[in-house]
């Protein structure tokens, strides 16, 4: 989580130069020749099913970087953090064991709408669908990174997933970046690449080998917490008494919803 924010709150500068996609996409190519150096993975003999759902969690792991950069070009990166975190806390409800799980949803719902106040019309529409975006492809992601990490030795499954994130982010990402490319923009997007996606995803399906989805979600409910804490170091992006309240519903919320999940 640390690893991820700090990367997502370094690359909003780039925004600036190549958007918001642009940023996305030449990122994860780098973290695609990252790991296909790492892991170099074997394709031959692999079950096709194998294959697809490498290659459905690159899909969707471009939906989920794509719709959190163009959120956070227009919304704090707490906020959206707290409203894609509804992903993996429906996924959770879904699996819902105990009696408590349709709280959770309705203590999320709160805490989202604190942090939005459409009532007053002051954020930015178009950053919260994105949003909601992000979150949809997050659960996703937690899903088909659970299938690979269980199918794949090693870094073999991301290694075939980013590059198909890459390709599929090359449609909406080259034509903003490639005009306005510098060996600076290059160099800094290299570097990014390895704090998100490389480091974060790595560690992620390693914690998803070890643990279970309600520990794994329990964790990751920080996440606004963290979000939180880098907006404010990198972005300055204050949070006000208001705002540290909703994301500690929506916290509470997925701590809660995670705890009765079952893998």
């Amino acid at each position: 989580m640390t690893s991820l924010y700090t990367g997502v709150a370094l690359s909003v500068p780039l925004f600036a130069v190549i958007g918001p996609a642009g940023t996305v996409w030449l990122r994860n190519s780098f973290a695609a020749l990252i790991f296909l150096v790492i892991a170099r993975p074997r394709l031959r003999g692999r079950p096709l099913g194998d294959l697809a759902a490498a290659g459905a969690l690159g899909l969707v792991s471009a939906g989920t970087a794509l719709c959190t950069f163009e959120a956070i070009a227009r919304i704090p990166l707490a906020t959206e953090v707290a409203i894609s975190l509804l992903g993996p806390l429906s996924l959770a409800v879904a699996r819902r064991s105990g009696r408590w799980g349709l709280v959770w949803p309705l203590l999320a719902l709160a805490g989202v709408l604190l942090l939005t106040q459409p009532w007053q019309g002051a954020i930015d529409g178009l950053g919260v669908v994105f949003a909601f975006g992000s979150g949809a492809s997050w659960a996703g992601y937690i899903l088909l990174t659970q299938r690979i990490g269980d199918r794949f030795q090693g870094l073999g499954g991301l290694a075939v997933s980013l590059p198909v994130s890459a390709l599929a982010l090359t449609v909406v990402g080259a034509p903003q970046a490639v005009g306005e490319l510098s060996w600076g923009v290059v160099l800094a997007c290299a570097g990014l690449a390895v704090l998100v996606p490389v480091l974060p995803y790595a560690l992620e399906l390693l914690a998803l080998r070890r643990l279970t989805t309600a520990a794994f979600g329990t964790l990751m409910s920080l996440e606004p917490v963290v979000a939180l804490i880098m907006g404010m170091v990198f972005l300055g992006q204050a949070a006000g008494p208001t705002q540290m309240a909703a994301i500690g519903l929506v916290t509470l919320a997925a701590v809660g919803a995670a705890r009765e999940g079952k893998r």
